[in-house]
């Protein structure tokens, strides 16, 4: 070919990024979405799980001119507001450090505003609703449900958990493995709207949490003063609630606080679909440079650690940085790709799923409270101190795996301190911080 090409299947958020950062680089970019152009049609609701926008997507944003764009239509949250069955709450603060704290973000809008952005570039052209069913890995053709076919430098995958492009690699390419494994809890979008006034019923800048040790339901708020509701439960309990009555009765029972605020419970229940919550994983991620599977296509995650959107956008980040070091060669920048980035996508995939438990059962343990409080002391007090929380959130150079080990070993110290007192108060701070770091120097 004459000119550099490349195929994006998928116009998401991970996609439509992509083909901006590509066209940044003069790379020519045809992005294919089986989808209708969302920015013209009305986008289906009770799917969306509000974005958590953090410093690693920020990041991404921030490198092609989007971030205080975006920044100004978000809202943001400094912490998880805890809801009790009798109506308590209690704010834990996501960070003891000023200026660190997650953004809520429509996903629809943020997705819209990089299809625009992408739109203006003269390398970059969109085709909507035509999916693409198939990829000839010998040849790189692409054939797509309306019948075309197309052929380019290099096609890459960023079209969501369920890509017809992973699905004809692992048809084609012997040897290729791929794992999905779903909790047994489903999700209901529900939402809570905004007082007549244009206010929030509830703490505006806070993830509201009903944890209810089996089950659980979150509230992350909108720029319009509503709430995107979310409630986690066992699919077959889901399945149970099949009447107004009984779905009013369950949520009366556990969340009482809630149900004034929610005018059309029954409804969203009722017409909202059931989605489900899986980690996919997968092997290899490229074929010869001729095909590259990115974001949720290569590494599906469940949402709770909010980190879904932000890996993805970091995904392209380094894609980025390894065109600017290789040019278009495919097969070396995949090749180093994929060594980059499946240990980091591994590492957050599993910090995902254990935060489910920590949000649904562990927020509304004292112990853990009491942990959350002595963290915010310590990010307060020793400027090298990051929790977890704030080292995968906060931290944009560090990577997730490095994150989750590090961790990991804070946590258990921490909760074992929480566990033989009464009150943060009566733990020494200095030596909390000498213990954490022989144990760091211990581990290297």
């Amino acid at each position: 070919m004459t000119e550099d090409r490349v195929i994006i299947v998928g116009a998401g958020l991970a996609g439509s990024l992509l083909a901006i950062y590509l066209a940044k680089r003069g790379i020519k970019v045809d992005v294919f979405e089986a989808r209708g152009d969302m920015r013209k049609e009305t986008v289906d609701a009770g799917r969306s799980i509000n974005l958590a926008l953090s410093d690693r997507g920020i990041a991404a944003l921030r490198e092609i001119g989007m971030d205080e764009y975006m920044l100004a239509e978000a809202v943001p949250m400094y912490g998880r507001m805890i809801h009790s069955v009798a109506g308590e709450t209690k704010l834990l603060p996501y960070s003891g450090r000023k200026g660190e704290y997650i953004n809520s973000v429509s996903r629809a809008g943020l997705n819209i505003a990089l299809i625009n952005k992408a739109e203006k570039y003269p390398e970059v052209q969109f085709v909507f609703n035509d999916r693409c069913v198939e990829l000839d890995l010998p040849s790189s053709e692409a054939v797509f449900a309306s019948g075309r076919t197309r052929r380019a430098d290099t096609v890459i995958a960023a079209d969501g958990a369920g890509s017809s492009i992973r699905q004809s690699i692992e048809k084609q390419l012997p040897g290729f493995e791929s794992t999905s494994v779903f909790l047994d809890h489903g999700y209901k979008e529900l939402h809570i709207p905004p007082k007549d006034n244009g206010d929030f019923h509830l703490e505006k800048n806070a993830l509201h949490i009903w944890p209810r040790h089996q089950f659980m339901m979150i509230a992350l708020p909108n720029f319009d003063g509503s709430f995107t509701c979310t409630l986690f439960l066992d699919k077959k309990e889901i399945a149970s609630l099949s009447t107004a009555d009984s779905v009013t009765g369950f949520f009366q029972q556990e969340f009482p606080d809630a149900v004034p605020l929610m005018p059309t419970l029954n409804e969203d229940f009722v017409e909202n679909p059931t989605g489900e919550l899986g980690t996919l994983k997968c092997w290899p991620w490229n074929v010869a440079g001729k095909v590259l599977l990115l974001g949720d296509s290569a590494h599906a995650m469940v949402p709770f650690y909010g980190q879904g959107m932000n890996c993805a956008f970091e995904d392209v980040r380094v894609m980025d940085q390894l065109v600017e070091k290789h040019g278009t060669d495919w097969p070396t920048i995949y090749n180093e790709y994929a060594r980059l980035r499946k240990p980091n996508t591994d590492a957050i995939q599993d910090m995902a799923e254990e935060n489910f438990y920590e949000m649904r059962d562990a927020t509304a343990d004292p112990v853990f409270q009491r942990k959350r409080e002595l963290e915010t002391e310590l990010e307060q007090s020793c400027p090298d101190y990051f929790s977890k929380y704030s080292m995968v959130t906060f931290r944009e150079d560090l990577p997730y795996a490095v994150a989750k080990e590090k961790g990991n070993a804070q946590d258990g110290l921490l909760m074992k301190k929480c566990s033989e007192v009464g009150s943060i108060q009566q733990i020494d701070l200095d030596a909390v911080m000498a213990e954490l770091r022989t144990n760091e120097a211990n581990t290297r």
